[in-house]
């Protein structure tokens, strides 16, 4: 689905952009990784190098505008342009009323989820518009369409992502950009697995909100992405995405 094409990841070092980053490559594109946790890249570049695929590793973080020119840049020069790119990199907080959480997590909640997808169109929708077009997807949440259990901080900045994601594609869609959001259900990724901690009976609450009856794994979440940054989804911006198992169904 994405032969020739190249695509920018973030958040690339687990989980959901893990398992992006090995499927955008099977698909096709040339990758580049952007996540703080260098040496888990570097690994996961080895991988795909491995495996055929072309990636390139770039350590950074998306609250900081210079880290994610840098990754553009690198994508620019090593690559050729930047076709596609999947801002997923999150920051959550779990169970911690709006009136106990102090501003330190407030502002890191808000920084990584908004200040980060904010960062990046800034540096990626210029490169897509010079060369003609391309495709954005950001990573939101079940939280950005409802008062989930995450925290009221959490809930605010994935609802700021549908509106960036929104705003981005009514301003840019005449000039050949595309920009969807992900409304991301519970997911088996490394910061579930820190919240659930081994509870079987906070395990079963976050599986019994589904109609699925069961949490996804970080590959469906990619595989929605996927198909998002791929011409097949040409006709498809401005979206909210459910990649929820039914949760916002009911």
């Amino acid at each position: 689905m994405l032969k020739g094409k190249v695509a920018m990841i973030t958040g690339a070092s687990s989980g959901i952009g893990a398992a992006a980053a090995r499927l955008f490559a099977e698909e096709g594109a040339a990758v580049v990784l952007m996540a703080r946790r260098g040496d888990r890249l570097e690994q996961l570049v080895a991988e795909i190098r491995a495996a055929g695929g072309r990636a390139l590793a770039v350590e950074g973080d998306v609250c900081s505008s210079d880290d994610v020119e840098r990754a553009v840049t690198a994508a620019v020069d090593t690559f050729g342009g930047l076709d596609a790119a999947f801002n997923n990199a999150g920051y959550a907080t779990v169970g911690t009323p709006l009136l106990e959480m102090d501003d330190e997590d407030y502002a890191r909640t808000m920084d990584v989820n908004v200040r980060g997808v904010w960062n990046c169109l800034r540096r990626q929708l210029p490169v897509m518009l010079a060369s003609g077009g391309g495709a954005v997807v950001n990573t939101s949440s079940v939280a950005g369409v409802l008062a989930s259990s995450a925290s009221a901080a959490y809930v605010a900045a994935k609802h700021a992502v549908i509106g960036l994601s929104r705003a981005a594609a009514r301003e840019y869609g005449d000039r050949g950009i595309r920009v969807n959001a992900l409304v991301v259900g519970s997911t088996r990724t490394e910061m579930m697995d820190q919240v659930i901690a081994g509870s079987r009976e906070v395990e079963e609450r976050f599986e019994a909100r589904t109609l699925r009856r069961r949490m996804a794994s970080p590959d469906e979440i990619a595989q929605a992405a996927v198909w998002l940054c791929s011409d097949r989804a040409a006709f498809v911006t401005g979206a909210a995405v459910p990649v929820d198992g039914g949760r916002t169904a009911v």
